[in-house]
């Protein structure tokens, strides 16, 4: 694997978690159809990657509009997911090994900070999980901002909080989304795909560089 170089001017790091710390995707995945399968929803893999990033809220919303299927319920469907989660699934929750030494590299180097769609409960359990959650000096989640990813609001908010222009920020992304918000942010964007574990379906947009431009 290359080593990974740090562009010149950059005063802070932001990081997404699920699927660019944490190698969580395919897990979530399979709490999403444990979820959504008693409610007779379709969410196949290639969908459950191209809304990476978006709170599940949203998502279910989504769903129920394309597929005509009314929820009535949404957060607790939504507490539904993140328990089978926490109860099945966070235990085996592994490091995204090439990201994450990237943030060792520069703990108390430079500030840095977590920018997620996911909410916090869960987002603060997988950082914990991960041993990684003090390395950050600030934690942005779906609850402090208005607006979601592809919106670049949850970075404008992580470079406010650790107080780096948004210009002099370096932003880790796994997903099209993702990496949108961090572009309207004006960040430099890192798609971390070709780093991910073979057989994870986000590696199938056919991102080859791991460098974007603003």
């Amino acid at each position: 694997m290359t080593p990974w170089t740090l562009p010149p001017g950059t005063r802070g790091l932001i990081f997404d978690c699920d699927g660019t710390l944490a190698d969580t995707m395919p897990i979530h995945f399979q709490a999403w159809k444990g979820m959504l399968d008693p409610h007779g929803i379709p969410f196949d893999e290639p969908k459950f990657y191209s809304l990476g990033g978006m709170p599940t809220s949203k998502i279910l919303k989504l769903l129920s509009d394309e597929s005509g299927i009314p929820l009535h319920d949404i957060e607790s469907m939504v507490q539904r997911k993140e328990e089978l989660f926490v109860s099945k699934f966070l235990a085996d929750v592994k490091a995204i090994t090439h990201v994450v030494r990237i943030a060792e590299d520069h703990r108390n180097v430079l500030p840095m900070a977590v920018a997620s769609g996911g909410y916090r409960r869960i987002v603060e359990m997988t950082l914990h999980q991960l041993d990684v959650h003090d390395w950050f000096h600030a934690i942005v989640c779906a609850e402090d901002t208005p607006l979601h990813k592809p919106e670049p609001d949850v970075f404008l908010e992580a470079a406010r909080r650790i107080n780096v222009p948004p210009p002099l920020c370096v932003a880790f992304e796994d997903t099209d989304i993702g990496i949108e918000a961090i572009r309207r942010a004006g960040m430099i964007a890192v798609d971390v795909r070709p780093w991910l574990p073979d057989g994870h379906g986000g590696r199938s947009q056919g991102f080859e560089s791991s460098m974007l431009s603003r």
